[in-house]
């Protein structure tokens, strides 16, 4: 390498603490939240995956789950943009305690909510709500990119206040004639003439906003019943619902856990659940959950997501058997090393954990 040839830089990876550099309020009880790691390593994942936070939040840890509002085409810093809800802890400890200068662990990236995964010549990004975070990697990540995207972006809110990335999205579309955008609010602000689509989301407004969305790769993210009413809309009109997509981070609500046919857990049966490292036990029915286990034998496992999506609570398994059914937090190779997520894993028999 020549003296004057600049070294190499490396990709962050979660053994390395995140220092948050700065707060940017964006609507109210939001912020986005802008991490660098000490070491000046570079950020790698796809738009539209997510990262799991380690809180330190009075009582103990608390982990939890944040898609990834910048874009990796921007790798010097990485942001997640909370919304702190009535009943959050998470987030409102985030508003309300984190700033510049102070250290958080981090696990991830992770997650398939990407149109690198789902690629396609067209999209339509439906988002309410923070649901609005992946469209704005993805959509980021799009228009760095140089040419032109093919993008119907609709975001749903109950205000125009209430709009996330409102002027950062009507810039980025001032400057591509591929990215069209449409936001549709519940009501207008008090003294603030609304001059947009007022109502909900519905599919008079799908086929006015996208008519052509039959051909068009959907990704969709919000409250599960904004997302439910997305799903009845398009199956309604004859969308070809594998090419739907949707991220959220609430127990899903079709039901793809049906245990095997030939592996049920048993209530009836006792088994008893070890800790390797920790060096307690657990007796507990097959029913519970490896997670309960570590609860109640006061065994500390980070758990985000608790339905298989986040991968937080991956653990290795020494010895025994489990009956585990993930929403994708978990890698078939990381299964064939040994590795159970707790938070959906049933122990069949004795298992041993290392932890």
């Amino acid at each position: 390498m020549r003296p004057d040839t600049p070294p190499a830089l490396a990709f962050w990876t979660d053994s390395e603490a995140l220092t948050c550099v700065n707060v940017l309020p964006e609507t109210a009880n939001t912020a986005t939240f802008t991490f660098r790691p000490q070491s000046g390593a570079l950020f790698h994942f796809k738009p539209g995956q997510f990262v799991t936070l380690e809180l330190p939040v009075p009582g103990g840890p608390l982990h939890r789950t944040y898609t990834i509002s910048s874009a990796p085409s921007r790798p010097t810093s990485l942001t997640v943009t909370v919304k702190a809800q009535p009943d959050s802890i998470g987030g409102r400890w985030m508003l309300d305690h984190l700033r510049p200068g102070m250290a958080i662990k981090a696990t991830g990236p992770g997650g398939d909510f990407s149109h690198h995964v789902h690629p396609a010549a067209k999209y339509l990004f439906i988002s309410a709500g923070s649901g609005i975070t992946p469209m704005m990697s993805m959509t980021t990540q799009m228009y760095d990119a140089g040419a032109d995207p093919d993008i119907v972006f609709l975001n749903c809110a109950r205000r125009p206040s209430e709009i996330i990335f409102r002027e950062r999205l009507e810039h980025i579309a001032s400057r591509s004639t591929g990215i069209a955008l449409t936001w549709v609010v519940e009501q207008a602000d008090p003294y603030a003439p609304w001059t947009g689509i007022k109502g909900q989301f519905n599919q008079l407004i799908l086929g006015l906003v996208a008519p052509d969305y039959l051909e068009r790769e959907v990704f969709c993210c919000g409250p599960e019943p904004f997302m439910r009413a997305v799903r009845e809309a398009l199956a309604g009109l004859g969308y070809d619902m594998d090419r739907y997509h949707q991220e959220s981070f609430h127990a899903p609500i079709a039901d793809v856990t049906d245990a095997p046919e030939d592996v049920v857990p048993d209530a009836a049966e006792a088994v008893e659940v070890s800790f390797a490292r920790s060096g307690k036990t657990a007796r507990m029915r097959q029913t519970e959950t490896l997670l309960a286990a570590a609860k109640t034998s006061g065994v500390r496992l980070p758990t985000g997501c608790t339905f298989g999506v986040c991968g937080t609570c991956k653990t290795r398994k020494i010895a025994g058997d489990v009956h585990m059914v993930h929403n994708g937090g978990i890698t078939e190779d990381e299964i064939a090393e040994g590795y159970v997520l707790a938070c959906c894993s049933h122990p069949i028999g004795d298992v041993t954990l290392d932890i």
